[in-house]
């Protein structure tokens, strides 16, 4: 019998959720390919660590950027290889729910829904990351009750108001994660003429980023390469440095939760006032991102538990009664 499973096809990671068994993988989307042969060196964690480290015919390359396919090829080759990983085969072809953002096209939808039918799947559903993230962090989304659910992931920001087990309200911007590490290259970049790499962005990001100022703050050693003479060289960046540079991003993020707050219903505004907003994504872990939010919002916000899996979990959960949450897919 094939194993249903639900996937979290995220720009930053990708989780699988098999029926029955709760998550059995969890890797950053990711993959390793030879120029010359076109064949797929690795994959996920293997294939992330590549990243600025390969020769010149070896590319470590992201299939998905800000929520959209960019590689149609590869991104088959991603899920075909996340499937295999799964146990599925030529005999035993699983029922597939995707998790895609609310923004996405009718021609990404296509495009997500027919990689996963080539990878092996006998019937894919798509179901907004917003929603399956609600279910995830178990709100009560079939009740005429208001959830405000904030989805910040690596390429996309989305904000949905949940209610009666649809969304009443939506906000979604090409804003993330990868962005903010963007900000932080670019800044190194302008101020000190020192260029540094995607993963060294992302590990000044989490050591000493923040999206408010927090107590105990600390600076950090940076190394890089020198523009001018092309020697590794160390800086020392401080937070109040790295907040200043991410501010664009991180207010881009907060404007569009504030917006969709504006546009709610009002017996619905009341319940986010009540219940207050809901954070998941790896977004949300940037620290004093509640604390933003909630300041610029002026409700009450909080992390749910497992932000980063979140999502999945509430696909999975879709999977286990499929029939009765049949409204839930996208058409």
């Amino acid at each position: 019998m094939a194993r249903d499973l639900a996937i979290d096809l995220g720009t930053a990671n990708t989780l699988v959720y098999a029926r029955g068994q709760g998550i059995i993988l969890n890797e950053p989307s990711v993959i390793a390919l030879n120029r010359r042969t076109n064949e797929v060196l690795a994959m996920g964690r293997e294939a992330w660590q590549m990243i600025g480290r390969t020769p010149a015919h070896v590319v470590a390359v992201r299939p998905l950027r800000k929520g959209a396919i960019t590689d149609f090829e590869i991104t088959q080759r991603m899920i075909r290889l996340l499937l295999q990983r799964a146990g599925v085969n030529r005999f035993s072809r699983p029922k597939v729910v995707v998790c895609v953002p609310s923004a996405i096209t009718a021609v990404e939808r296509r495009a997500v829904i027919e990689a996963s039918r080539r990878a092996g799947a006998a019937e894919t559903r798509l179901i907004e990351q917003p929603l399956a993230a609600a279910i995830g962090a178990s709100l009560p989304i079939n009740e005429p009750v208001g959830n405000m659910v904030v989805d910040i992931g690596g390429g996309t920001s989305e904000t949905a108001l949940i209610s009666m087990g649809g969304v009443v309200a939506l906000k979604a911007i090409r804003v993330g994660s990868f962005d903010i590490d963007a900000a932080i290259q670019a800044y190194v970049r302008h101020q000190f003429g020192i260029a540094i790499g995607e993963r060294t962005a992302e590990g000044v990001k989490i050591t000493i980023g923040s999206a408010a100022y927090t107590a105990g703050e600390c600076s950090a050693e940076v190394r890089g390469r020198n523009l001018m003479n092309g020697l590794p060289e160390t800086i020392v960046l401080s937070p109040f440095e790295v907040r200043a540079a991410i501010s664009e991003q991180v207010m881009a993020i907060v404007d569009s939760v504030v917006s969709c707050l504006v546009e709610a219903p009002p017996e619905l505004s009341q319940d986010v006032i009540t219940h207050g907003i809901h954070l998941v994504g790896g977004g949300s872990l940037l620290r004093g991102m509640t604390e933003r939010l909630s300041q610029a919002a002026e409700v009450p916000v909080s992390l749910v538990g497992a932000p980063l899996e979140a999502v999945v979990v509430g696909a999975g959960r879709c999977l286990e009664s499929f029939d009765d949450v049949q409204a839930m897919f996208m058409e």
